[in-house]
């Protein structure tokens, strides 16, 4: 039993996890997220120096707060050699040991296939001035690399490194299982709903035993893994193409003060001039009115995933909440994607934020959908992506995947609009748009998982 506290810092939003790791006196940080108060609250809730700040990859799916970390407590920021940065860092290469403090032992393993230059961490705790050794390690802070039931993608850096980093992904993954005991715990960076995993799961915790009896890299031939996870993987948010590139220049700390305060006047302006007014709240107050032009990207589902998807990079943003605490809390999802300063704000609700007559549509089920086709001819736009329209679709349905929408949106034929996806979140940021584009619509707000079940016929593989 490890005498070693290592502590999880939860992005539900993003999918992702970073740890704190201490033996009562020092700590260290693998892979923390860009709002480094999170941890500097747990420094000082456990009264610990941090002394180290450790990086498994440069990051693609958030802006890393480890150089900023770094930079407030004056801790080591230990980041792979090999990686090109334009910042001061502890290079570190395969088969590094660093020691933290007298008691925790860190071994960087190269680990490739997420990204080249990936490293994990293997921990090992000293007993009596004495290692214990990697066979024996407390576990593994495996990044991209190993996941629960999973690996990380290898294809973000581009379909020509997909071939070769998805077979560096399986032979990583076997190094881990090979090098650490069954006990060893895993503590991954991805595989919570992150993009950057090849697939999910459910699990909270695991141990290297554990994967070696049911994750797919360690109990497949390399040639099925590899087919497999290649034909399993779908699109990724387009804001992923800026994360490295942030990284990689070392990002300052998060200014999240609240910004300027909008009116009615100002909010209509910044409409007309091509900027986003982004209504935070939950979809079915938004149908229900919202002041005309604004899009709904409520703070209940994947808010900054679909909103850095979907804004055309450098887009200003002003944000509408009813509580300046979810102003606040929107601001802080946003910075950890690289959008550090939304150009405005207003608080309250949609009397206060426009100077027109409110908007707002009809939400419904796929009950009602298969009953309003026994009568009239409506559009049914269907916005999941591709790889799930393609595995069971309603029949007759437009497939725009949300993440083209924007762009495409001429291509939504005339007539009434019907939009579902899996579940409505994603369906009624569609619905925002095709409202503020003046389309007659209503918002499907069901599971897709009912739409068979109420007489809509589905065709696709799955059907």
């Amino acid at each position: 039993m490890s005498n070693l506290t290592v502590l999880v810092i939860e992005t539900p939003t993003l999918g992702d996890r970073s740890y704190l790791v201490h033996d009562g006196e020092v700590a260290f940080v693998v892979d923390p997220q860009r709002d480094i108060d999170r941890v500097l609250d747990l420094l000082e809730q456990h009264d610990v120096r941090l002394t180290h700040v450790f990086e498994t990859h440069i990051h693609n799916d958030y802006v890393t707060g480890g150089f900023a970390l770094a930079q407030r407590t004056g801790a080591q920021y230990l980041v792979n050699g090999d990686d090109d940065v334009s910042f001061d860092r502890i290079p570190l290469s395969d088969g590094q040991v660093v020691e933290v403090g007298e008691r925790m032992r860190v071994t960087a393993l190269a680990t490739p296939g997420h990204t080249y230059n990936h490293l994990s961490y293997a921990l090992s705790e000293l007993i009596d001035g004495h290692a214990e050794g990697l066979d024996q390690s407390v576990g593994i802070f495996s990044g991209g690399s190993l996941l629960y039931g999973a690996t990380g993608r290898p294809d973000l850096l581009g379909p020509e490194h997909t071939h070769d980093l998805v077979r560096h992904q399986h032979a990583s993954a076997h190094r881990l299982a090979d090098l650490l005991p069954d006990d060893a715990d895993v503590y991954p960076t991805h595989g919570f709903g992150s993009f950057c995993s090849a697939s999910q799961s459910d699990a909270t915790s695991s141990t290297i035993g554990r994967e070696k009896k049911s994750n797919p890299v360690l109990t497949q031939d390399e040639q099925t893994y590899v087919d497999e996870l290649l034909d399993g993987l779908g699109a990724w948010p387009a804001y992923y193409a800026h994360m490295a590139p942030v990284n990689a220049a070392g990002p300052s700390e998060p200014d999240l003060s609240p910004p300027s305060v909008a009116d009615a006047r100002e909010l209509r302006e910044r409409m007309e001039a091509g900027e986003w007014v982004v209504d935070l709240r939950s979809r079915t107050a938004f149908a229900a009115g919202h002041a005309p032009g604004t899009l709904n990207f409520g703070l209940d589902g994947g808010f900054a995933t679909y909103l850095g998807w979907l804004v055309a990079w450098g887009t200003p943003i002003t944000l509408l909440g009813e509580t300046a605490e979810e102003v606040a809390e929107a601001q802080r999802e946003l910075v950890r994607i690289g959008i550090d300063r939304p150009a405005a704000h207003a608080t309250g609700g949609p009397e206060a934020w426009s100077d027109r007559p409110l908007s707002s549509f009809a939400r419904a089920t796929f009950a009602d959908l298969a009953d309003v086709r026994h009568h009239r001819e409506v559009v049914v736009l269907d916005v999941r992506r591709t790889d799930e329209y393609d595995s069971a679709r309603i029949e007759g349905a437009i497939n725009i995947p949300l993440h083209e929408l924007w762009d495409r949106l001429a291509e939504v034929p005339a007539g009434e609009v019907w939009v579902h996806c899996a579940g409505g979140y994603r369906a009624s940021i569609a619905a925002s748009m095709l409202d503020a584009a003046g389309r007659s619509l209503v918002a499907i707000d069901d599971s897709f998982d009912y739409a068979e079940q109420v007489g809509l016929h589905l065709v696709g593989p799955a059907a």
